[in-house]
């Protein structure tokens, strides 16, 4: 019976040990970490983290993203070079790089189509399920490549014209052009890094999300592909004492939030 409760005063102690934070204390934890302690952290729970980046929010369900995680400390290095040698990049135990992939929307979108076709392949399926799967195909094969496809960009020019006349008479989606789509690529793949950052908070992971990086180089450092974009590249690590600049400044809630 002794020997039973110390093996359960044992467990126990772990799970306080590796006891995540609830959401509020990830977010109030999460700051941005300029020096990281040279501290290895767990290849696998940083991994963890990138799967919950994958549970995002994103637009059309297209998934526009990619997640290139940096372990290799050569990689690291020559990235660290990269971001300016910012303190941020230069001490990380690991790097993630967040790419936005608009250029791959016809293959998600096939890809949702393979998956609508598999989850309603019932032959006495419901009517309105019937229905449902009607639309949502539709959306996929017909709307999302009136969307996304644009030649030159001079496509894109004719929707968004097409669209602001259409827009005199009722509602309707005005952002049809190139950079519109480029911007909504980009606004999934920032919703899927702060997902991984909460993540990694909660965990006592720190990190950093750096914009200032020659993108081209990177790229090349990692063989991404020349029509994808970086969206962020995000340092790892464990925070040094220095790593936090400061206390944390807010402009006041009430001069940005607006009740109607």
């Amino acid at each position: 019976m002794k020997k039973n409760y110390n093996e359960l005063l044992f467990l126990s102690l772990q799970q306080i040990e590796y006891m995540e934070k609830t959401v509020s204390e990830a977010i109030a934890y999460r700051r941005s970490c300029r020096v990281y302690k040279d501290e290895p952290i767990d290849t696998n729970k940083v991994k963890q983290c990138l799967e919950n980046a994958t549970l995002a929010p994103t637009s059309s369900n297209l998934q526009l993203w990619e997640f290139y995680h940096v372990t290799n400390k050569d990689k690291i290095n020559q990235l660290a070079a990269a971001c300016f040698n910012q303190n941020a990049a230069k001490t990380a135990e690991q790097l993630v790089v967040v790419v936005a992939r608009k250029d791959l929307w016809r293959q998600r979108c096939q890809a949702n189509i393979d998956f609508l076709n598999k989850a309603f392949d019932k032959p006495d399926l419901e009517k309105r399920l019937l229905k449902r799967k009607k639309m949502a195909l539709n959306y996929y094969q017909k709307l999302m490549p009136i969307t996304y496809f644009d030649f030159l960009g001079v496509f894109g020019m004719l929707k968004y014209l097409a669209f602001q006349v259409v827009g005199l008479f009722r509602p309707i989606y005005r952002q049809a052009r190139q950079s519109d789509m480029r911007i909504v690529a980009h606004k999934s793949a920032g919703l899927a890094a702060q997902n991984f950052m909460v993540s990694m908070a909660a965990i006592g992971y720190d990190t950093c999300p750096m914009e200032g990086s020659d993108t081209l180089r990177v790229k090349r450092i990692l063989g991404i592909a020349r029509s994808a974009e970086i969206n962020m590249i995000i340092s790892c690590g464990i925070r040094d004492e220095k790593g936090i600049y400061g206390p944390r400044f807010r402009v006041p809630f009430e001069e940005v939030y607006k009740v109607i």
